[in-house]
């Protein structure tokens, strides 16, 4: 796992020095602390130029762009593995930000092709799979996590790419003449053009799912879409390209037997586990204690060459939030050894604002800290984790899976009712549809309380992208509701875990959303992945059942949760909120602050929806004054911004 970072200016304008690149790579050297680089490039002269850290002067060309990379090192910790990484001509210029599981897989075939490996990285496979097919043919061979950018000089052209689902993070930067990509959006302060912005375009729209899909918060700057590549060549705007699209799975009913199916997928879970263990560092699993995180390390464990697996896990004094006794189940039975920490009130306050300039929003998720504490607690034992995330997505974990089945089941017409608070027109108007039902079962808040905070909330305005998603989605109701999980809601949560993850250095993998993995899911028949009683996960579930017991698999979800109302009744967590927070949120007066303040009073009795918001407000303030802070300090300083 690494961090990639660069600018170029489309006119051709020319670069002076490497001190911007060094401030964009020294905001992220979280990411890679083990290596850097840097190189200087023309696409219109074809040439470029290799820089140490720290060289401020150019003295051998001009430059029209730059590209930097900041290196952790996991396959092949030598040299050889140092980025950027250049064809032996110095024409074609690679920086990569991930792992591909099947790259040994092709190494023989392009060793007999002529090509020389001076090492074992993927990053080489990648850069000769395209020297020998090109960008198309060598990133549909790709199987596994990453971001990029290609620099073909031949062709005058540079390419960014990100993996399928969204598991690793590129963002774009477009301002007048510049372009900038990175994997942290904090790597723009570093840059002249860049100025905090808010997107308030985006507010509904964030107050009603805690995330904006692929646009942002910062005006001007995009997350560039999963199993997308984009080019740009000298003078020409920029062109983009889809190698992936998730209606490419359609799903086709079989006779296959659900225990058939279960077999089938368990086969397929353990191949995408053992190509995941890959690793020159150590390795262990994330183990929260649910199916999803259990099933990955029974796996993991089961490779005769990690006899040694260690488990990390976040535990809570509460013990409604805590499953501690499932984590001790998984690890006595699989005998493995299992590190466990306390989250406490103390840690949540004091590293609140640290947990927020990593993640670079607004801590969306209140457990978002949890995965905060929880790397950095990891780091003291491995370098690596394999996680759970994506296996309700792909698989229907979620009970609003279950709910698309029988929409009007009185218990889930209820429940859902029960959300709109007491918004009764505009309920029945959008769950009397099949996207309105999609689109609002996975909204965080309801559209009466996001009306309730900003009086001028639109929910037309807040759902219009996600309508057109929908739309164009293929397959049956479920398949429709999976497709739409994994292309609105799984890549916050894939970000979550990296940003979180990478800001103690840690990689993150996700054997779940491998790629044959994700394609077999839609071979499985639909009633063998969701109950006719609204038994969700049925495969998983049935999985673990077969490895930790039928009372293990078939609890109920639990989540993992935060004791947020204990939290906030904290005095020192209070006292922070209110003398800290809400003074800047009654400034800025972009949210009804009065609401706000009348439920931080009364958060001991308030129901949870209003705690949870309480939550969404306070983190997007928080955000907000870290941001604009650092940017202020930029335009007077110029400093590289230590973490807060």
């Amino acid at each position: 796992m690494c961090g990639i970072a660069g600018y170029f200016y489309k006119s051709g304008s020319l670069i002076s020095d490497t001190a911007e690149i060094n401030e964009m790579l020294k905001l992220q050297q979280h990411r890679g602390p083990d290596d850097a680089g840097v190189r200087g490039f023309s696409l219109r002269s074809q040439h470029s130029v290799e820089f140490s850290m720290g060289q401020t002067t150019q003295s051998l060309h001009a430059q029209e762009g730059m590209l930097g990379f900041n290196r952790l090192s996991i396959q092949d910790l030598s040299v050889n593995g140092h980025q950027p990484m250049c064809s032996s001509d110095e024409k074609v210029i690679l920086v990569f930000n991930g792992e591909i599981y099947n790259a040994t897989d092709y190494r023989a075939e392009l060793e007999t092709a002529g090509y020389h490996f001076r090492g074992h990285s993927d990053t080489e496979v990648i850069l000769y799979l395209y020297l020998r097919y090109g960008f198309d043919g060598m990133i549909k061979r790709l199987n596994g996590m990453f971001a990029l950018v290609l620099i073909d000089l031949h062709q005058q052209t540079l390419t960014i790419a990100r993996d399928r689902f969204g598991i690793k993070p590129m963002y774009i930067f477009e301002r007048g003449d510049c372009v900038a990509f990175s994997s942290e959006i904090k790597s723009f302060l570093a840059l002249k053009e860049f100025q905090f912005v808010l997107n308030v375009d985006l507010l509904d729209e964030y107050l009603l799912f805690r995330n904006t899909l692929d646009q942002s918060l910062y005006r001007g700057v995009v997350s560039l879409e999963p199993g997308t590549y984009r080019i740009y060549k000298p003078g020409l705007t920029q062109t983009t390209h889809k190698f992936f699209t998730i209606n490419s799975y359609q799903r086709h009913e079989t006779n296959e037997t659900e225990e058939q199916a279960r077999k089938r997928m368990y086969e397929r879970l353990y191949e995408s586990v053992q190509g995941q263990l890959i690793s020159d560092v150590k390795l262990g699993c994330q183990l929260s204690g649910g199916v999803d995180s259990s099933l990955v390390t029974a796996l993991a464990k089961k490779s005769t060459s990690h006899n040694q697996l260690e488990t990390v896990s976040v535990v809570f004094n509460d013990p409604r939030f805590s499953e501690e006794s499932f984590i001790d189940q998984v690890s006595a039975q699989l005998q493995v050894t299992s590190h466990k920490f306390l989250l406490e009130s103390s840690y949540y306050l004091g590293n609140l604002e640290k947990a927020t300039w990593h993640f670079e929003n607004p801590l969306n998720h209140p457990n978002t800290i949890g995965i905060f504490f929880l790397s950095q607690r990891a780091k003291e034992f491995v370098t690596v984790l394999l996680s759970g995330e994506g296996a309700d997505e792909v698989f229907g974990g979620y009970d609003r899976f279950a709910w698309i089945q029988h929409p009007y089941h009185w218990r889930y017409v209820a429940q859902a009712a029960r959300r709109s608070n007491g918004a009764w027109m505009e309920f029945c108007k959008h769950y009397s549809s099949e996207e309105g039902r999609a689109i609002l079962s996975s909204a965080f808040m309801a559209p009466a309380t996001a009306r309730l905070l900003k009086p001028d909330f639109k929910l037309d305005r807040a759902i219009d992208q996600r309508k057109e998603i929908f739309k164009n989605l293929s397959g049956s109701t479920f398949d429709k509701q999976v497709k739409y999980e994994m292309k609105t809601y799984l890549p916050d949560l894939l970000l979550r875990q990296d940003k979180m993850s990478m800001a103690h250095s840690i990689e993150n993998r996700v054997p779940f959303l491998d790629n044959e993995l994700v394609r077999d899911s839609f071979s499985v028949a639909s009633q063998h992945m969701i109950g006719s009683k609204g038994n969700t996960k049925k495969i998983l579930k049935g999985i673990a059942t077969d490895i930790f017991g039928e009372s293990f698999a078939t609890r109920p979800k639990q989540g993992f949760g935060i004791p947020l109302r204990s939290y906030f009744e904290d005095a020192q967590f209070h006292s922070y909120l209110r003398e800290s927070v809400l003074p800047g949120m009654r400034q800025r007066d972009l949210f009804n602050s009065s609401h706000v303040e009348k439920w931080l009073d009364s958060v001991s009795t308030i129901p949870m929806h209003q705690v949870e918001a309480l939550w969404i407000m306070f983190a997007f303030e928080i955000w907000m004054q870290q941001f604009s802070r650092y940017q202020h300090e930029s335009s007077i300083k110029k400093l590289a911004y230590p973490m807060p």
